[in-house]
């Protein structure tokens, strides 16, 4: 038995290398989730287990890390592109813009820093680049990186990109909070107003959905029927009922209107003027349960059938006394009008007669098991034409060699497109949140378990050469973009919750997150590190990619 395990810890092969990437994924998690003065590692933690073990002694097949190595970033990649394409053109709106603004200017920054100390102290492309990845704790920028390395034939480059994002990325998340204590005692900011000030400001710019009632006085529309009032106000209001006489009737389209009606539905503040003018007077009213034969019930949308229709396609309101009145997606309520389209995962808010609530439900679906069975498909298309897309030569002036999206850069622009669109004719994209957390987390230990275990075997060595510089360098990328950035944005008036939350998602950094949400009850962080996050993402991959053209 002995003989037997020492043969297997000894040997190089396939079952060797799986042995020691899974050993390394283990011992780094729970390294991960050791907390040292309130600070985690999190899933960095898988990369110092593996160079652990690499430098006492792991054996492994470098063909066969390579492969896992590739294939991990994939999931990962896809599983981000996936996540973030709903929101990434929508991160561009209102404050979104500002903020994405700011967080370009760290990314361009710390790139600038980078590009400066490389022709100054005569870097080597590969060492800067991991260590501007590192400094920005930024994965799949490293990924993109070490791909890009291999493409031209730098293997062993690749490898000293890991040990320079390994010695930087300690300091990437440390600086990062200690940014965010600096600008804090610089400003002399006391979270409780701050806090405070943010509350004030969501609540005065919401406008959520409002249940109302709105009495029909126009007389132009007394005698037609709920077809004709639908038309005329489809984007402005929802029906879910009509009261008369003390009375709730269903609002199906052959209801006549009459003098004294009073519609029942959904709308935004937005729409109030424009449907006094066409209808009548209008009253916000609480959210209350329906009694008697009428039921208000949610949905949630789990036919593959029905996803991809609009509602008028669909045609609830035609064929039962129900109507849909609200859309939840994504944390978003949406106001539905006839041509909008219903969505794998979606929850619709439905207003009928009780007994009909069954069959509705089931034509929906409202079945969690089905919603939950994975969606391979779209997952082995978007991989497929990534690494299509990421295989373009595109022609830069000025750089020695095309560049390329590559293996991280295109499963990526592709990924985000598939998760803005939805859906592509019968080709839904849709992934659950637990199987996309899923992938994700599978996705980045398979690649940080390999970029330990073949960058550990000289890790020390390169240290004691030259990791004092390389720490210095990383500490510049990580603090100068970010304090620089971070004391602008308060120039500019900036919420400090808010600044946390953007620089944090400018630098990509979870656990730098978790700090910023220790400060106040408040989602002001993720909230701002949500809308930067998408675009930081992309711009990092670029940028890791971009610095190794630039300077080879």
């Amino acid at each position: 038995m002995i003989e037997m395990l020492e043969q297997l810890f000894s040997g190089v092969g396939t079952a060797q290398t799986l042995l020691f990437v899974s050993l390394t994924a283990f011992l780094g998690v729970l390294m991960g989730k050791a907390s040292i003065g309130g600070v985690k590692l999190g899933i960095a933690g898988v990369l110092f287990a593996g160079l652990f073990l690499a430098h006492i002694g792991a054996t492994i097949d470098h063909d066969v890390l390579h492969f896992i190595r590739e294939f991990g970033l994939i999931l990962f990649i896809y599983a981000i592109g996936i996540d973030v394409g709903p929101r990434f053109f929508s991160s561009f709106r209102n404050d979104g813009l500002k903020l994405n603004l700011l967080a370009a200017m760290v990314v361009v920054m710390g790139f600038g820093i980078a590009l400066f100390i490389h022709y100054r102290w005569n870097i080597d492309s590969a060492v800067i680049t991991g260590i501007m990845s590192g400094a920005v704790t930024n994965t799949p920028g490293l990924g993109a990186a070490q791909q890009t390395l291999t493409d031209m034939g730098r293997d062993n480059a690749a490898t000293v990109s890991g040990m320079g994002y390994a010695v930087a990325y300690p300091f990437g998340i440390i600086g990062l909070i200690l940014t965010m204590l600096l600008i804090k005692v610089l400003f002399r900011i006391k979270l409780k107003n701050e806090y405070e000030d943010y509350n004030t400001a969501i609540h005065a710019n919401i406008k959520n959905l409002e249940s109302v009632e709105v009495a029909i006085t126009n007389p132009n529309i007394f005698g037609k029927n709920l077809a004709f009032l639908k038309k005329l106000v489809n984007r402005e209001l929802v029906f879910s009922r009509v009261k008369r006489n003390n009375e709730s009737l269903v609002a199906t389209e052959d209801v006549i209107l009459q003098e004294g009606d009073i519609i029942c539905g959904v709308s935004s503040p937005d729409f109030f003027t424009l449907i006094e003018t066409k209808i009548g007077k209008i009253t916000i009213t609480n959210k209350r349960e329906i009694s008697g034969k009428l039921a208000m019930f949610n949905v949630l949308v789990t036919n593959r059938k029905v996803a991809g229709k609009t509602i008028e396609q669909i045609g609830i309101y035609r064929r039962y006394e129900a109507n849909i009145t609200r859309i939840f997606r994504a944390g978003i309520e949406i106001l539905p009008t006839l041509d909008t389209t219903v969505e794998l995962g979606d929850t619709v808010r439905i207003v009928g007669k009780r007994d009909l609530l069954p069959e509705v439900k089931n034509e929906l679906g409202n079945s969690v098991n089905e919603l939950a069975h994975p969606n391979t498909i779209p997952i082995f298309l978007g991989i497929f034409l990534g690494i299509i897309v990421g295989s373009i030569p595109i022609f830069i002036p000025g750089l020695s060699a095309p560049a390329k999206l590559g293996m991280a850069g295109g499963p990526l622009l592709v990924a985000i497109l598939f998760g803005y669109k939805g859906r592509i004719k019968k080709f839904d994209f849709y992934m659950t949140p637990g199987a996309n957390q899923m992938m994700k987390e599978l996705g980045i230990i398979m690649f940080l378990a390999c970029v330990g275990l073949s960058s550990g075997a000289h890790f020390v060595e390169t240290l004691r050469e030259g990791g004092f510089q390389w720490i210095l360098f990383g500490v510049a990328i990580t603090f100068i973009p970010v304090i620089v950035v971070g004391v602008i944005a308060r120039f500019m008036k900036l919420n400090y919750l808010k600044i946390c939350g953007f620089i944090s998602g400018a630098m990509t950094d979870p656990p730098a997150l978790e700090f910023a949400n220790s400060l106040a009850p408040s989602h002001a962080q993720s909230t701002s590190y949500a809308t930067v996050y998408p675009l930081t993402m992309f711009l990092r991959i670029i940028m890791a990619q971009a610095l190794i053209l630039l300077t080879i």
